[in-house]
Formats: C-alpha cells, structure tokens, sequence
C-alpha cells in the first residue's frame, strides 16, 4: 500500500477518488461489485447481496448479529448481549458469571427490553427532502423543514408496511434514504459463556492481539409466542479460514468522521475527546468504589464497567490519532487547497468551509450546558431518563407530527415506549451512587449560579439531592410510568414525583440550548456539509461511502497477519493458545478462563482455531456482525479490533489495522465440548437432530 499521507490526500481530494485496497463500509444499494469482481475474482451477485442483507440483525442496543438458523436463532457478541444478561440475573443467579444455557425452548429467558432490527428495503427520497427547502430559508428554517419531511415520509411509511422506518442523512445531507426494517421485541437467551471465558485478558488485552475471547451469545426471537420461521438465515462454514481468504463483513457501524472538516475534526480534539475521556475516568472510578462494597455490589456493576473500560480505550485510541501534528498538518494543508478552488469557482457565495468553522465555535460555547442538562450526562441514570422521557413525551405527543423533536415522532414511538416500559430491575443503590457523581460533574461544569444546577440541588451537596430524588421516585414502577405516559400532559404537570418535578423545572434551560444546537450547528453542518460533499463527488460520483450511521454496510477484505515492532503476528490463535496464556499469568484475573474451560481441557481440541484477523473495514457499532466467506457462510463474529484500527474512524489503512473475530470452529468446539451445548451446535450446523429438537 501507498503511504498513508498519501492516501489520506487522495481521500480528501476534491475530485472524489476511489477509495483504495480494502476501504469501505459500502452501503447495500451501492456495493461495488465490478471492483470486489476485479480485485478478487468474486462477483457479489443482487441475490447473494439481498440475501446477507436480510440474514443481518441490528441489536438496538448499540450492535450487530445475524439469524443462523430456520428457527430464530440469532447471534451476536456477548459484550452486545451483557445488557440482557445482566437485567436477567439476580442475587442468586449471577448469568455474567456462570453462563447461561437453555436446554430447551421452554427455559429460554426473554430480555426486557431488546429490540432487534432486519433491514428489509431502502428507498432513496432524497428529493422529497431536498424539495421542502426554498432557497430564500435560513438554515435554521431549512433544518426544521427537512425534519419535518423526515418524520413525514416514516409515519407514512410505517402506517402503510407496519415497519419500523428511519430516515437516514448520508453525506452530510447530500443524500437521504428511508430504511424500512422488520422489528422483532421478543428475544429470549439461549446461550451466552461465563464472562471470564468471553472477555478473556479483560481491559488490559481489549482492542489488541494476539486474543482468546468466547465473545459470543445466542438468542431466538418470537412473534406471537412462538419462535419465528426464517427464509432468510446464515449457513455455519464446516471449514472455517485459511490465510489469505476473501471475507465479507455485514453489521452497523456506529458513526465514523472520514469525511468531516478540519473543523469538526478539531471541535472533537480540543472539546468533546477530552470532556469524554474525563467522563470516563470518573464512571470508572465510581463503579469500581461501588464495585468494592459487596459481591452483589459486583454484580450490578460488572457491566457498566466494562462498557466505560472500552469506550475510554476506544476514544483514547481516536484521540491520539488526532493528535497526530504532522496528518493534522497535511489535511488542513489540503483543505485550503480544495476551499480555493471552490471558492474560485464560486466567487460572491457564502464560504462551506468557513461557515462550518463558524458553528463548530458555537458548538464549543453551548458545549457543556447541551452535554449535561439536554443530553443529561448531569442525570445519567435510568429513573431520570425515565422522567425525562415523561415529561417531554407529555409536552411533545400533543403536536403535530412534524414539529416535535425527532425523538417524538409517530413512527419512533413504539420503539420509546418499548424502553420506557421495560421491565429490568431498578437498583436504587446504584441509582444513587451514579446520579450523585452526574450532579458533582453538572456543577463543576456550570457552575453553582446556573438555573439547572440550582434546580437539581435544590441548596442540597451532590450526594444529599440524589439520595432525596431517588429515595422518594417512584418511577421504579412500571405501573407508575404507564399511568403517567397514558395519561399525558395532565398527569405529568400534576405529579410530585421528584424526579419529575425536576425534568420539568431543567426543561426549559435543555430546550433553548437544543434549539441553539439544531439551528445554529447541526443546520449548518447539514447545509454546508452538503455543499461540500456535492463538490468534492461532482466529477465521479459518490465512490466512497458515506460516513457510518449505526445503519447495515457490508466491507471486506482478507485473512492476514501483520507486523508489529518487527514482530509478526499471526493471523489466528487457537484453544491451546488460550490456556497457555492464562498459565502465563499465573490463571489470575482476568486472564482466567472461568470454571468450564478448565476442567474440560482433556476433551479439547487444543488446535482448534479460536479467534482471527482480517482487513475488513470496521469499527464501533459492527461488534457482532458475522464475517462470512463467499458463500456466504459463517466463518467468524467481529468483536474487537487492534488497537491500530482505531485510527479508522478518521481514515483506512490496512498496514497493521485489523478486525478480530472469533473462529466459527472455535464456537462449535467449545459448544460441544465445554459446555455441552450441543443441541445448539447441532442447530447451528444443519444436523438432523437439530431439526428435530426444533421441531419440539
């Protein structure tokens, strides 16, 4: 491959390139099949396409996974199943730690609150949004239209399939497509490994390699009671990989930022990294205090541990690619060099490049207050997200469709009250502990005097306000959130309940600085963000895809080691390798492979292939996704990358960047034989008597 500065030039350049080697995150309805053909000798035909798009599942939760049987049967990572895992568990039955297997469909655990998504169609209305702008708006008023024609087109969509369908900006707002998906809101548990087994290595080996992770669970999904019969599922590879072999990624990659400005890239250096990574650091040290208290303490923690361990090292990994000064220095180079020619070519009109820069100094000025009180990390906890979510319901519903916050629009509404409803456990410990730390960090970044500030203390310390507001909540309730919901605006303005009586109080301050951030930001992105997209396109076409938006994208690549501080690093590790480095740190935590693995060591296959890498194109969102082969058969689940992939938010490079997954027939060996899963294995491999158990 080229140099990377050199690539990152071509990228950037204002005629739009192709992008190179194995880049892309491809949208379904425009994959580039001549070059995959050209490159590899494999044409992606519309069937074969068609077919992986509606055998991929988006977890709502923030992940990916795929249907591998007839039956309902779905897989993803076990860190994109742990928000279900742990809500099912309890005092006495601690899932995270000792696993969980359902023998049979009756023991199968349904999960409170999981939504799961199958992308079924996309149609392009770009121009129905395009066409609700008249030159002469602002962008502010533009924005709003744009919003309202997009909640438009999905509650018309959704009123006429029963599809849940979204609305989706690509570009920057160059381009809208309306995704339609089957939603599916019963999922139940089969099987997911003790946590020891699937987070192997823990923080200190996350986003490296060699790795030893199990990062799988299953789940099937029900309609009417009954698991759902596929047409449309994934078949398991009897052969699994071999160096150098063509692979393809299908899952939701959750956001990149490869086509942003200098600007937006620098707004994300200088204010938001840091003010997230700071975040991060403080959860962890509370979870970890709380953590330290009791065993069931642990418990309830374990997984917002390990969700802020691995946002903070996948941030920090971002971070340190920004700070590069020499690629900073070439791309800003590079910017003025394509602003220029636009510009020369469009004198008297107003600047794009310029015009974004402006509203990426407002965004830093309204920073703190829209972070914490409207996107309350200042109230991050499940009751007050609740109360948010009442208050704002009961102000919003009443209005017309499209002009409510998009939120609130008709076809987002089942997909809300699913949330709102949930039924998972509440630990008002916990609650506490958490809301206490939001409001220290809401009054050190706003300080005493502000409205907000004033309104949640209530001239109490941080600790003394939470355990008030969340002692005497009784949003806990499910019974007490459907009656508020149901009874709308009325009921709301009436009720006492604290944390109501708060949402309602900061609501005025989180509106206004919303506002600001839609008109004066996210319009002007929009606007100009478009402009330049069309610009940089204008000869070629769009070529390179789009920016990540937690929506279905296919990548691809190849089964490859790399090289790393002259050191060659194979492209797989095994069973054996898994065992042996855990007796190279004595078996202690988190290096030990929890109560299963041990003890069944003498009936494995110590050479199985347990995990490997590949160039596919991934990053945050795609945890999960199924890596499959040319025939589109399972070779593998993604669920990590190195810690060289990072830099993949901001631009591809295949020198030493990899995506990790766990080897398929690493999957049915430690079914079979540690945890003697093998109904599921045999279900997952086609076997006759798998036929049979379904059929039960």
């Amino acid at each position: 491959m080229k140099t990377r500065l050199f690539i990152f030039g071509l990228i950037l350049a204002l005629a739009a390139p192709l992008a190179l080697a194995d880049e892309g995150m491809w949208l379904y309805n425009a994959f580039p099949k001549d070059r995959v053909q050209k490159q590899y000798g494999f044409l992606a035909t519309q069937e074969w396409l068609d077919h992986l798009q509606l055998s991929s599942v988006r977890f709502n939760n923030g992940g990916s996974g795929s249907f591998v049987s007839p039956n309902g049967l779905a897989f993803t990572n076990h860190h994109v199943g742990a928000d279900c895992i742990g809500k099912l568990g309890t005092s006495g039955h601690d899932y995270m730690k000792t696993g969980f297997y359902a023998n049979t469909q009756a023991e199968e655990a349904k999960c409170p609150d999981l939504e799961l998504n199958v992308l079924t169609g996309i149609d392009d209305v770009t121009a129905k949004i395009k066409g609700a702008v008249t030159p002469a708006m602002s962008a502010a008023d533009a924005g709003q239209a744009q919003r309202a024609a997009m909640s438009a087109i999905e509650k018309d969509c959704a009123t006429s399939t029963e599809l849940r369908c979204d609305v989706v900006t690509l570009y920057s707002g160059e381009v809208y497509n309306l995704y339609k998906y089957k939603k599916y809101t019963d999922v139940r548990l089969v099987f997911a490994p003790e946590f020891d087994a699937a987070f192997f290595g823990g923080d200190p080996d996350n986003f490296t390699f060699p790795r030893y992770d199990l990062d799988i669970t299953f789940f099937r999904i029900y309609e009417n009671d009954k698991p759902v019969h596929l047409d449309h599922y994934l078949q398991w590879s009897k052969v699994g990989v071999k160096d150098g072999d063509l692979i393809f990624v299908s899952g939701h990659p959750g956001g990149t930022d490869r086509l942003k400005t200098v600007a937006q890239l620098q707004f994300l250096k200088n204010t938001d990294y840091p003010s997230r990574l700071a975040n991060y650091k403080r959860r962890i040290d509370m979870f970890q205090k709380f953590s330290a208290e009791s065993a069931e303490n642990a418990r309830i923690a374990q997984e917002n541990i390990f969700g802020y361990q691995n946002s903070q090292k996948a941030i920090k990994g971002e971070y340190e690619g920004l700070q590069d000064l020499a690629r900073m220095s070439q791309m800003n180079v590079e910017e003025r060099e394509r602003e220029q020619a636009y510009m020369g070519k469009h004198p008297g009109d107003p600047n794009p490049w310029q015009e974004i820069s402006n509203a990426m100094k407002t965004n830093r000025e309204i920073y703190d207050a829209l972070i914490y009180v409207e996107r309350m990390r200042g109230f991050n906890v499940d009751l007050a997200l609740y109360a948010r979510t009442l208050v704002r319901s009961a102000e919003e519903k009443p209005k017309p469709n499209g002009a409510r916050l998009r939120e609130y629009r008709d076809s987002a509404l089942p997909s809300l009250e699913q949330e709102l409803f949930s039924t998972a456990p509440i630990y008002k410990n916990f609650e506490t502990a958490t809301l206490a730390l939001a409001l220290t960090q809401l009054r050190e970044a706003l300080g005493p005097e502000d409205a907000a500030v004033k309104a949640s203390l209530n001239g109490k310390s941080p600790e003394e306000a939470a355990k008030a507001l969340i002692s005497s909540t009784k949003l806990d309730d499910v019974a007490v959130r459907k009656q508020l919901y149901a009874g709308g605006k009325a009921a709301v303005d009436a009720s006492t309940d604290p944390l109501i009586v708060l949402m309602r109080n900061i609501d005025p301050e989180a509106r206004a600085v919303r506002k600001r951030f839609d008109d004066e930001v996210d319009a002007v992105a929009r606007r100009d963000g478009a402009t330049i997209a069309r610009a940089r396109f204008a000869q070629t076409g769009f070529t390179q895809p789009p920016d990540a938006t937690f929506t279905l994208r296919l990548s691809y690549g190849t089964v490859k080691g790399y090289e790393e501080d002259g050191k060659k690093i194979p492209y797989f590790t095994t069973i054996g390798g898994a065992f042996q480095h855990s007796e190279e740190h004595a078996n202690q935590p988190p290096y030990n492979l929890g109560a299963s693995w041990p003890k069944m060591k003498s009936k494995l296959k110590l050479d199985t292939p347990l995990n490997f890498v590949s160039t596919a194109d991934i990053i945050g969102g795609n945890s999960g996704s199924p890596t499959v082969n040319r025939a589109g058969e399972v070779v593998g689940i993604i669920f990590d990358g190195n810690i060289q992939s990072l830099v993949l938010n901001f631009y591809y490079d295949d020198r030493q960047a990899r995506a990790v997954s766990v080897d398929s027939r690493g999957i049915i060996e430690a079914l079979r034989n540690i945890y003697g899963a093998d109904a599921l294995a045999n279900e997952l491999t086609g076997t006759k008597a798998a036929a049979k158990a379904a059929g039960e």
